[in-house]
């Protein structure tokens, strides 16, 4: 699905990226733009005579992802968000591969230093890895290859505002349990805020992921359809996912389900105890200093 840009002003392109050109120009360096400002899908058989040829891609939107057929020479990805230069800073970039995804390599490169993020064939889980701008940017090297089979390198990418702090708290912190005022603002800010009660958890070793089933009665907020009715009584079923290692189980009582959407799947943020949000929402209301307005009933 094609996202809109970040709004703001164009990003010019970093010192970084534009030093990387030109020591890789010797090796027969070609522009390629997508004609999808959020996507791209190219092959590598489009310059098999020159396999150590390197493809510059642009994308300059908030989501999107890269699909390389038969993988040759390598890419480097430039991600240009139209956002504040000054503000690139308080951005995130977090990149998920593709399942089944081989062919490359994929590194974090800064002044030539490469950090390797995702070794190719290594499907032991889709993990996620996120760097802010100032750690680099994305190089996706091809790997030898003893036969033609076909081979797709595959990621998809998003950004994320280190400023909002339902998102910090998912990126950094996920298993923390929130403060107050992370409470505040992730009711004002997340994708989706519900009340309802864990049925069930299931741990999935291989994700390194849980996915907690929640009986909802009383959604605040959801932006897409995560939560459906389950049948004729009223009552709302939904998953969220969040890290195996933080250990969530079953448990009697309502809570407060906050979260964002990443890479299309809902991701847990803040979830207090709903007896313990009431009594946050109150308290930060008689002091005039709630964020927003809910009704915490």
């Amino acid at each position: 699905m094609r996202r809109a840009p970040v709004p703001g002003l164009l990003l010019p392109p970093p010192p970084l990226l534009l030093l990387l050109g030109l020591l890789v120009l010797d090796r027969g360096c070609t522009a390629q733009y997508s004609s999808d400002l959020c996507n791209w899908r190219g092959s590598g058989l489009t310059h098999e005579s020159h396999k150590k040829d390197v493809e510059q891609i642009y994308l300059r939107c908030s989501e999107g992802s890269i699909e390389w057929m038969y993988p040759t020479g390598a890419l480097i990805i430039n991600l240009r968000p139209n956002i504040f230069l000054s503000s690139s800073k308080h951005w995130t970039v977090c990149i998920k591969p593709l399942k089944d995804s081989a062919g490359a390599n994929i590194y974090l490169e800064k002044t030539g230093e490469l950090k390797l993020l995702f070794r190719d064939g290594d499907h032991s889980s889709t993990r996620v890895h996120c760097f802010s701008f100032e750690q680099g940017g994305l190089f996706v090297e091809a790997t030898p290859q003893q036969d033609i089979s076909r081979k797709i390198t595959g990621f998809q990418y998003e950004l994320i505002n280190k400023g909002t702090a339902s998102d910090l708290h998912m990126i950094y912190a996920p298993c923390r349990p929130c403060s107050d005022t992370e409470v505040l603002l992730a009711v004002c800010t997340s994708d989706f805020v519900v009340r309802g009660i864990i049925q069930n958890v299931i741990n999935e070793e291989e994700q390194q992921d849980s996915i907690i089933d929640v009986s909802v009665n009383r959604i605040y907020r959801q932006k897409t359809k995560i939560f459906k009715p389950a049948d004729e009584t009223g009552t709302w079923e939904g998953q969220i996912k969040t890290l195996l290692q933080c250990g969530v189980k079953p448990g009697e009582g309502d809570f407060l389900f906050t979260g964002r959407m990443h890479f299309g799947e809902a991701r847990l943020g803040c979830a207090p105890r709903f007896k313990d949000f009431q009594r946050i929402y109150k308290e930060a209301k008689d002091k005039g200093l709630n964020p927003c307005e809910i009704g915490p009933d």
